[in-house]
């Protein structure tokens, strides 16, 4: 071969192994959002009276759920992070899940229907006519840090008249990601001038996918406006302030302090828009103070700084260096508070966008992600290699591993017979030079679930001593998984490296995908099992396998006389038997091939801790 060809084929060649290694680990949406999880009470349903003009909502607050002052339904997600570039802090999210944060139908799965809608509280402008020129405007983007909505996907808008019929304003089909654009909507028709007037935005998608994003911001509604008024006429901050740890988001106190200059990131970082159509000089400030003791922190005064007509401008502070000593308990969680705020430019600014609080929290874990997850990351497992994922963490002084807290992606089908291990390692073969994997230490038969201590479940895990410096938390799934992934929470805001590396065909490779891959080591305390909070409230649900090792039946040593049900599965996690748990709690097993299998029995919700045992 010519050297000319050599080097064609080396070309090829790596082409063809990063396109490979790319193919290897994949991202989803989120089929589950836990913030999403159960009804709120509507405290606008018992309004007496009608809303009146003018209409203003931004969504600048800190709840999941719509303003029950406002709006007569709650699907929408209000959220700070799946926007991005929002005319202000705070959007309403439009995706496939309901108003319990899951999908509306898990069986048709490319059924498009009508999925969440924003619907307006009765708004009376019954004293108005047509020729009050009345207007509602907003802006809205598609796909957003979510996933596109497909073309046959749209965003409507509807205005009731007052014989209750809906009739459809305004409509776009699914698109890829635009800015957000503003939108204005004249209300002519005089059966809309009533006192129990209502428009509604609704989505329509894929009910099962949950791969359809739209978001909507700063709605407005008055008499007296024309198609040209587009002009926000605020200013406004359109994020969340950034973290004050250069590389962590979250981190335990005493290990910040044993390196603050090095953890401490220079600047905290937010960001103002100014809506108006001319240029706009802005004064903000910065502010800091330890939450649970009040402790003044820091304060600089205000920053002046001009910002042009409908631009969004960057600002930052310097991070303060002000520390609280630790407390006779070196564990306790410490918080600070980081506000910024705006001095008004004009008497009729929103006032409820010029103050934005971020929290900075110093606890247990160690942490790269927000704590919120907008798509899940999972990996293409080989049918015949275990799959890892592993994440690279650093220690400043020496600690104590007590466990593991995961996001679970939830899926449908649900992942919950899904086994794995849990394992530390030092070092991993070919990463920083290392010749070979160094492990610490491993723990095996876990099962993902759902149950959320903020939104994540906990492992225990050691305790393992470890010093400081490198160290690598990693999830493996066995061999003979098949494709059949665990996914997790893939927080898409971050803008750092993921710190993460997996191997799937017995090499580790770094990850290429963006964002940080919600999975935190916990050190320091004691911690336990999330379930065995959970567990603890059915006392009459031990469970207990003898023979141990069975030959034709097992008897599940039960207590309770409750009915129950039971699950047996291999170690890849798949479902062999399950049924009623007889009455004599015998279970025949002379189908099963020999090896070891893990039970659970399940009882009015309750499910007890998995067992292992062995089929002769």
């Amino acid at each position: 071969m010519s050297m000319k060809g050599t080097v064609i084929y080396i070309i090829l060649l790596l082409s063809l192994l990063v396109n490979r290694s790319k193919a290897q680990e994949m991202v989803a949406p989120i089929d589950h959002n836990p913030l999403h999880h159960a009804p709120v009470k509507k405290t606008g349903l018992y309004k007496s009276t009608a809303l009146s003009l003018p209409l203003f909502e931004d969504f600048t607050g800190y709840s999941p759920y719509p303003d029950g002052t406002i709006w007569a339904d709650y699907q929408v997600y209000i959220n700070n992070t799946m926007g991005i570039s929002p005319i202000s802090r705070g959007v309403a999210t439009f995706d496939a899940l309901n108003q319990y944060g899951l999908p509306y139908d898990t069986i048709n799965k490319f059924t498009l229907r009508y999925a969440d809608s924003l619907t307006l509280m009765p708004l009376d402008i019954s004293t108005l006519l047509p020729s009050d020129s009345v207007y509602l405007s907003f802006f809205y983007q598609p796909e957003g840090r979510g996933f596109t909505p497909e073309t046959a996907d749209s965003l409507l808008l509807f205005f009731k008249k007052s014989n209750g019929t809906w009739v459809k304003m305004w409509s776009r089909d699914g698109t890829s990601v635009t800015p957000f654009t503003q939108v204005m909507i004249g209300v002519t028709d005089p059966d809309y001038f009533y006192a129990g007037f209502q428009f509604r935005f609704v989505n329509k998608a894929s009910i099962n996918t949950s791969d359809d994003h739209w978001s909507i911001d700063y709605i407005r509604m008055n008499s007296g406006r024309n198609y040209l008024d587009t002009a926000v006429n605020d200013v406004a901050f359109t994020s969340d302030p950034g973290f004050m740890l250069n590389d962590y988001t979250y981190m335990p106190y005493r290990q910040f302090l044993a390196n603050a200059n090095g953890e401490r990131s220079a600047q905290i970082f937010d960001s103002i828009r100014n809506g108006y159509n001319f240029a706009q000089n802005v004064s903000y400030g910065f502010s800091a103070r330890e939450s649970e003791s009040g402790t003044f922190l820091f304060s600089n005064g205000l920053t002046n700084t001009s910002i042009g007509s409908f631009e969004t401008q960057g600002v930052s502070q310097s991070t303060y260096t002000n520390t609280v000593p630790i407390g006779s308990n070196v564990q306790d969680k410490v918080v600070f508070e980081n506000k910024f705020f705006i001095q008004s430019v004009s008497p009729t600014d929103n006032k409820n966008n010029d103050t934005v609080i971020k929290e900075q929290i110093f606890d247990n874990y160690l942490a790269y992600d927000d704590g919120t997850a907008e798509k899940a990351y999972y990996l293409k497992l080989s049918p015949s290699l275990p799959g890892k994922l592993a994440i690279d963490h650093h220690l400043n002084e020496p600690d104590v591993l007590q466990g593991v807290s995961i996001y679970f992606g939830r899926q449908v089908t649900m992942g919950s017979n899904k086994y794995f291990s849990v394992a530390v390692y030092q070092k991993l073969q070919g990463v920083d030079g290392s010749p070979s994997d160094v492990l610490i230490a491993q723990e095996d038969i876990k099962f993902p679930s759902y149950l959320e201590v903020n939104n994540f479940y906990n492992y225990k895990f050691g305790p393992v001593n470890l010093p400081a410096g490198q160290f690598y938390i990693a999830v493996i799934q066995p061999a003979l998984s098949g494709s059949d992934s665990l996914y997790y929470g893939l927080d898409v805001n971050r803008q750092q490296g993921n710190h993460a590396y997996y191997n799937v065909e017995g090499t580790w490779i770094e990850s290429t995908v963006s964002g940080a891959i919600m999975i935190r080591p916990l050190v320091g305390q004691t911690v336990w099992d999330t379930r065995i909070d959970h567990e603890s409230k059915a006392n009459n649900n031990t469970l207990n396998i003898y023979p141990n090792p069975a030959n034709d039946h097992i008897i599940c040593h039960y207590k309770g006389d409750r009915e129950a049900t039971y699950t047996i599965v291999n170690i890849q996690g798949s479902i062999l038997l399950q049924g009623k748990l007889p009455a004599d709690r015998k279970v025949d097993v002379s189908a099963l091939l020999p090896g070891m299998y893990m039970l659970r029995v399940a009882s009015e919700g309750e499910i007890s801790a998995p067992q292992k045992f062995v089929k002769q």
